[in-house]
């Protein structure tokens, strides 16, 4: 008799982009003026089961690269930053992306992404989900990106279906204008897609590409309109502001010196995750994502800049004694 493998169970199941952060080593200064730059592991789907698994949470991501160089270096980082690596796979013929920034601190930060004439991370396919794991995963966390060309598309969908809405499927609006033919392309996609989750995630501007609004209480009671059970509006300076049917919390931002904002909205999901799987009261998930996600923005890199969960306690507890 054929012995059953029973399939890992993850606290954390993220699909999406991945790719090599080459981010200048000089603040300021346009990329033709750069001379040095370091190299990271990235893509915000890679970086948010990255943070998770800084907060203990078994996570894994869902993504491809290519069979080159970058592509060892996507598997050698994962498993040195405890994220498994079980459902990555290289594609032949394509390149891992590249991407690029510039850094002008505290509030411009432009990205060059290289991922012609398709990212590897687009070309998952239906038959290539391992659809158990997506389903007993505790958190499956998906981007807008995702959603931007077939066959991630269909993926995407056919993966929602095996949760049927469980609980904690979360949406990441992250939306990238150069990945879409046009906004309206993008909100027809995303209205769609809010039908398949429960949780929403975004800042002003994506708000507007899911639901048409920007101010944040219109676009969380919008989201909330179309199915999510919890709506989560970022405000970058101002903020975050979360809502369910019965609750609306608002809590302050947590002021750092910025160096880079560009890893700061991943670090909030992956502490996200954590408060929600500590089933912690919604203010005390907000607090702690926030404070998560501004000690990114005030660091260089993403994926290594994530912090612990004794990091962003430690905070907590600073604000929490401030208060009283």
């Amino acid at each position: 008799m054929t012995e059953q493998k029973h399939p890992r169970r993850f606290d954390v199941v993220s699909i999406g982009r991945v790719g090599i952060d080459l981010y200048p080593l000089q603040d300021g200064v346009g990329l033709e003026e750069v001379s040095t730059f370091g190299k990271y592991l990235g893509g915000s789907a890679t970086n948010v089961a990255v943070a998770a698994a800084r907060h203990g949470l078994r996570s894994a991501v869902i993504t491809r690269t290519g069979n080159d160089p970058f592509g060892r270096f996507v598997h050698s980082e994962l498993t040195r930053l405890g994220v498994s690596d079980e459902f990555v796979r290289a594609v032949e013929g394509l390149n891992t992306p590249v991407t690029f920034c510039e850094i002008f601190p505290p509030d411009d930060f432009p990205l060059y992404f290289y991922r012609q004439p398709i990212a590897p991370d687009l070309v998952i396919k239906n038959n290539e989900l391992d659809l158990d794991s997506i389903a007993h995963a505790r958190i499956y966390w998906s981007t807008v990106t995702g959603l931007s060309q077939e066959p991630s598309r269909s993926a995407h969908y056919t993966a929602w279906m095996a949760r049927r809405r469980a609980r904690h499927t979360i949406l990441d609006l992250d939306y990238r204008p150069m990945f879409w033919p046009s906004d309206e392309s993008a909100s027809r996609e995303v209205s769609r897609a809010l039908e398949q989750v429960t949780v929403a995630v975004g800042n002003a501007d994506e708000c507007r590409i899911a639901v048409g609004e920007t101010d944040p209480h219109r676009a969380a009671d919008a989201l909330l309109e179309r199915g999510v059970e919890l709506a989560i509006v970022k405000q970058g300076p101002k903020g975050v502001l979360a809502k369910t049917r019965d609750e609306s919390v608002e809590v302050r931002p947590y002021p750092v010196h910025v160096v880079n904002g560009l890893g700061a909205g991943d670090s909030f999901g992956g502490a996200l995750c954590y408060g929600l799987l500590q089933e912690w009261p919604l203010e005390s998930i907000l607090t702690f994502a926030n404070v998560a996600g501004a000690i990114v923005a005030g660091r260089r890199e993403c994926s290594t800049a994530m912090p612990t969960t004794d990091e962003v306690t430690e905070i907590v507890r600073s604000i929490e004694n401030a208060d009283a």
